[in-house]
């Protein structure tokens, strides 16, 4: 019997067009759900992914990780120092996100690992990131990390 050996790791150059398809399939899974058509508008990363995804990379005010099992890549995550008025800052994880067949092994854990460390070295004062209505997974998973809700966007839809 093989086992499988899940962790994460920082991305590297070659790994971006990877998680470039990850985004794009992320985005495409969340725009699906309740409040995904607006948040696909306003909060999800901007086309073209692999641009963004790249340019954070480099920047070192974020970190772009990946997800591995057995090497290959499955998952990819982000965070990005958010300076806050009094000159502090908070690590806002813009993206986590795991292949569906991945999913349950570890793999977002090994991620959320990566990316909060990063953010403690950062001197953030705390870590942000979204959860749509409905989607108690994500929740669930956030709040396995000690992350927990801290304000509640609402919004109506207006006819067009």
């Amino acid at each position: 019997m093989t086992s499988i050996v899940e962790g994460a790791r920082r991305a590297s150059e070659a790994d971006i067009a990877d998680v470039a398809e990850l985004a794009t399939q992320a985005t495409a899974e969340l725009t699906q759900r309740r409040g995904g058509g607006v948040w696909s508008q306003l909060e999800a990363r901007p086309d073209p992914q692999i641009e963004s995804l790249a340019r954070d990379r480099r920047d070192d005010d974020a970190l772009v990780v990946v997800g591995t099992i057995d090497d290959a890549v499955v998952g990819y995550g982000a965070v990005r120092l958010v300076e806050l008025h009094d000159g502090t800052a908070v690590g806002r994880v813009s993206d986590i996100y795991v292949l569906p067949d991945a999913r349950g092994v570890g793999v977002g854990e090994a991620m959320m690992e990566l990316l909060l460390a990063w953010a403690a070295r950062r001197g953030c004062i705390g870590v942000d990131s979204l959860a749509l209505p409905g989607d108690r997974d994500t929740k669930n998973f956030f709040e396995t990390h000690g992350l927990t809700a801290r304000a509640i966007t609402v919004h109506r839809a207006l006819p067009a």
